[in-house]
């Protein structure tokens, strides 16, 4: 008779199923780690991309996990893969170094105002309190965009490049200084449309301003077109003007796309400011998921970012971000 010895190896506890699920939990660990360093979010990858800080906030505890269970091989695939992840998403909850721009301050909010049924006077209140001087807005309707005017927004911001319209592919600009050069880009399938103008800002440069909303990944079909939107927003231009983009872009920092655009000249204000962790949208309808943070203020890296903080706006699922820049002297 052939006797099978069952006993796990020394060094180790539990026997097969032990180590099976310390691989079930290690591997996808790996997984979106390997997927982050990369940058080849395709398909349905695109959407779990955004939960990255999610992911990398367990990490740790796979890896102590597997080290608990004595299964070295997968302790140190889930240590690497956490320091992976804990890498990239950290330092966003840090404030970082600032260029030495001493020009004068600009308060910059942006918005979506989801299909223009965001409480008009939430938002009023919002610039008026914090003295807001450019506002860009996504999902601007005409009917919003006249209350909005109704209850106070033409005196206290009334230079603007707007293209309201039903739905979601509105946009709008609203600016305290003057405004030149206004005007608006459609994207090719959603028709989404990224409002724009060059705003005069006394002692400073003139500031390119356009209000970012490529369309959102939303099914498996509509990535492509994601892809598509997200190249085509209009890259930093770091040895001409200063230039921001601000608004939705359905992309987090964890999204290849997005951080393409920021190495072209930019840098992400709330990231910056040490708020790049702050969830801008969502839950979504009361669905259990964690927000994410799709929306951005995107600066010219020769303007420093004093401050970011989100917003609650009533009737929108998403938060107002509101940013406190310097900009360079003219």
């Amino acid at each position: 008779m052939i006797t099978v010895n069952a006993r796990p190896r020394a060094g180790t506890r539990g026997g097969r199923w032990t180590t099976a699920a310390c691989w079930l939990t290690t591997a996808p660990v790996a997984a979106w780690a390997l997927l982050r360093l990369t940058g080849l979010e395709r398909g349905p990858l695109v959407l779990t991309t955004a939960f990255t800080p999610y992911v990398a906030a367990v990490a740790p505890a796979v890896a102590v996990l597997a080290l608990a269970l004595r299964r070295r091989a997968g302790a140190v695939v889930a240590a690497l893969a956490a320091l992976a992840l804990v890498g990239a998403v950290a330092p966003r909850a840090f404030a970082d170094d600032q260029p030495a721009a001493n020009g004068p301050a600009l308060r910059l909010l942006t918005a979506n105002l989801r299909l223009g049924s965001a409480d008009a006077a939430a938002l009023v209140a919002l610039v008026r309190a914090h003295r807001v001087d450019v506002l860009t807005v996504q999902e601007l309707t005409p009917q919003l965009a006249a209350d909005l005017d109704r209850l106070g927004l033409a005196t206290l911001l009334p230079y603007r490049s707007l293209t309201p319209e039903a739905g979601a592919f509105g946009s709008g600009l609203y600016a305290r200084h003057p405004l030149r050069d206004p005007g608006h880009r459609r994207h090719r399938r959603y028709f989404l449309t990224q409002a724009y103008a060059t705003v005069t800002v006394p002692g400073a440069p003139p500031l390119r301003v356009e209000s970012a909303h490529p369309g959102a990944p939303y099914e498996f079909d509509a990535v492509p077109e994601w892809w598509t939107d997200q190249r085509a927003q209009p890259p930093a231009t770091p040895n001409a003007g200063l230039s921001v983009l601000a608004g939705d872009f359905n992309a987090t920092l964890d999204h290849a796309a997005l951080r393409a655009l920021i190495d072209t000249g930019y840098t992400d204000a709330a990231d910056a400011a040490g708020a790049g962790l702050a969830g801008t949208w969502g839950p979504y309808d009361g669905d259990p998921i964690p927000p994410v943070t799709i929306d951005h203020v995107l600066v010219d890296r020769r303007i420093a970012v004093r401050a970011a903080g989100t917003w609650p706006v009533p009737g929108s699922d998403h938060r107002a971000l509101l940013t406190e820049l310097r900009l360079p002297a003219a």
